[in-house]
């Protein structure tokens, strides 16, 4: 494959905050283990608009003009409309329409990742100059539910280019490992996911990851030991850990992109906030391993190896930092009225 690299992140996460231990409160139940605060969406917000946030400071790291990008495409499983889709919507916020690609992915948490291989593809076969890949979510949960206790909000986006001058990091390579593994599902007009209980894990999260990893390791002929960070989805605190131990993986290789404490689960863009995180952290020529998950099931596997771009372009849009810090928390009837009235 012909390199392609990241010229291009940023992320966007809501104001709004609940504590766990309030959610943990109305409903009697035992807190999350490890998680403190997930995100809510405001009034004004849906996966649309948290899109475009995430776009616009993805553009201002890569200070490229919007009218290049040849492709937008947005991964969710929460998009505002059945029927049309949310890339149109921001490729005409950002102004990148009308000469470009748009369209929507689906495959649960995992869709941003997918609209990443994607525009990896694109560009790499020089049918763009530039591709942009979002996960957007506002995830959805059943009052009471397991899922209360995780499911947030929030966007990431990355644009890919094929020039090495731009790069802030280079996509290396990339594996995925798909099956049929039905772990968490919603029937059309259904407002609220199920999940399969059991299922989740081992079947599920666990086999899927550790083989994407394990996979892209051979294909590429690495070990833990050429990676210094590792990112994961990260659907609950316990998970992206045990996953890391099982791959022989170090806990100071994994905490630089551990968000999930402080913003829950934000699906689609989960293990892409996860790699911001330690983008906004890392120094020139550090190699990252970013697994994604998507239930039903699968994982993509990326390396990606940063430049010495990347010091000068981090300060150019707000850190994943700056936005777990700013914060607005809320009780629970206010949550509820944002969450299920909105």
């Amino acid at each position: 494959m012909p390199e392609v690299g990241i010229v291009g992140y940023g992320i966007y996460l809501p104001i709004y905050r609940i504590k766990i231990s309030e959610i943990a409160r109305v409903w009697g139940r035992k807190l999350e283990g490890g998680m403190e605060e997930k995100t809510v969406a405001g009034p004004d917000e849906d996966t649309a608009t948290m899109a475009v946030e995430a776009a616009r400071n993805a553009l201002k790291r890569a200070g490229i003009n919007p009218k290049d990008i040849g492709a937008v495409y947005v991964g969710s499983e929460s998009p505002p409309y059945a029927v049309k889709p949310t890339a149109t919507i921001v490729a005409e916020a950002i102004e990148a329409t009308p000469e470009t690609m748009a369209a929507d992915y689906e495959f649960a948490c995992k869709a941003g990742t997918a609209a990443l291989q994607a525009c990896i593809g694109l560009v790499s076969s020089g049918h763009a100059k530039y591709a942009m890949a979002i996960g957007s979510d506002s995830a959805q949960c059943r009052p009471g539910d397991a899922l209360e206790f995780t499911a947030a909000a929030g966007a990431a986006c990355y644009i890919v280019g094929a020039s090495s001058n731009e790069w802030l990091a280079v996509v290396e390579g990339f594996y995925s490992y798909t099956t049929d593994t039905p772990d968490f599902w919603r029937r059309e007009g259904r407002p609220y996911p199920q999940h399969g209980g059991r299922f989740t894990g081992k079947p599920a999260y666990f086999k899927h990851v550790i083989a994407a990893a394990q996979g892209l390791m051979r294909k590429l002929n690495l070990t833990p030991q050429d990676f210094d960070f590792v990112v994961f989805h990260q659907p609950n605190f316990k998970f992206p850990l045990q996953a890391a131990d099982e791959l022989g993986f170090p806990p100071e290789k994994v905490q630089p992109g551990m968000v999930v404490q402080h913003i829950g689960n934000t699906y689609s863009a989960s293990s892409l906030i996860g790699l911001a995180a330690v983008l906004d952290q890392a120094k020139a020529e550090q190699r990252i391993l970013l697994v994604s998950y998507g239930s039903g099931a699968g994982s993509d596997a990326f390396s990606i190896r940063t430049t010495e771009n990347l010091e000068s372009k981090k300060s150019l849009a707000p850190s994943v930092d700056y936005y777990i810090k700013r914060k607005v928390l809320i009780d629970y009837g206010t949550y509820s009225k944002l969450k299920y009235l909105g």
